[in-house]
């Protein structure tokens, strides 16, 4: 909030993290991707959001969706909580594919379309995603803030009541399901994923070594199957099946190619 002394306004806010960063939190010391991708449509900081689109497609072509199993806090708070040992749940495989589509959808329509077509008094683009949904703003800056601003705790709504009821579903559905926000909801993650079948770090499978056991397939929390698809939209580049792999025939690596290393063609010989 303007004059709120607990929030860091240096010049390093000028600078975009690449994983979820709330904007308001008291200990960010870079912007948030989603809510200055937003400001593309802002008639006074049009630059900013073009830089910033710019910006984070360098990364989607450099890493992919690597950020979000090794650059995103949110991400590894979603991977502790689903440590706790409790029954997992697993999703049914229509609605679960089903809802995949659900992050490219709010990326489109809430951080894109809404923000172009609604606008403030002042002709800024009014942040959809920030504002009504992110639970990683609630946490990391709507409660922080509350705690530290007794005049905030006095002004609570509805709106925070609603983010932070968002918030406490994300936190009990990340305890039963892996990472929910990445697979569901979150639309830097969709943004990344549409560079992942060019992006320089890339999963590739040796054909020589794959026996189609489906032991990578098991290992993959995301549910990728990394024998058909290595460098499918929703693999984090977390590496489970690499690790799981008893034939070492998957792979991670840098550098542009094929997402598979085929079989060499053998030729009968007939005397």
């Amino acid at each position: 909030m303007p004059g709120n002394p607990a929030i860091y306004r240096g010049k390093l806010k000028k600078i975009c993290v690449p994983g979820m960063n709330c904007y308001s939190c008291p200990g960010a010391l870079g912007s948030c991707p989603i809510g200055s991708m937003q400001a593309i449509f802002d008639n006074r900081t049009r630059g900013i959001g073009a830089y910033v689109i710019g910006y984070l497609s360098v990364i989607g072509l450099f890493l992919g969706r690597f950020v979000c199993a090794w650059l995103c806090l949110f991400g590894l708070i979603q991977e502790l909580l689903y440590m706790i040992p409790t029954p997992k749940l697993t999703v049914p495989e229509k609605a679960d594919k089903g809802l995949r589509y659900l992050k490219y959808v709010i990326l489109l329509v809430i951080v894109f379309l809404l923000p172009f077509f609604y606008r403030t008094g002042y002709g800024a683009g009014e942040p959809f995603f920030c504002k009504y949904i992110c639970p990683v703003g609630t946490l990391e800056g709507g409660i922080p803030l509350v705690l530290l601003n007794s005049t905030m705790r006095g002004a609570l709504g509805w709106l925070f009541r609603w983010k932070f009821l968002l918030l406490i579903l994300c936190i009990a559905s990340s305890v039963f399901i892996y990472r929910p926000f990445c697979k569901y909801i979150c639309p830097l993650g969709a943004f990344y994923g549409l560079f992942q079948k060019v992006s320089l770090i890339r999963m590739r499978v040796d054909e020589e070594k794959c026996v189609d056991c489906g032991i990578c397939a098991k290992a993959c929390k995301m549910k990728v199957d990394p024998r058909k698809t290595p460098n499918s939209n929703e693999c984090i580049r977390c590496r489970d099946c690499i690790n799981a792999c008893p034939m070492h025939a998957l792979s991670m690596n840098i550098g542009p190619g094929q997402g598979t290393v085929s079989k060499p063609q053998t030729q009968n010989i007939i005397d």
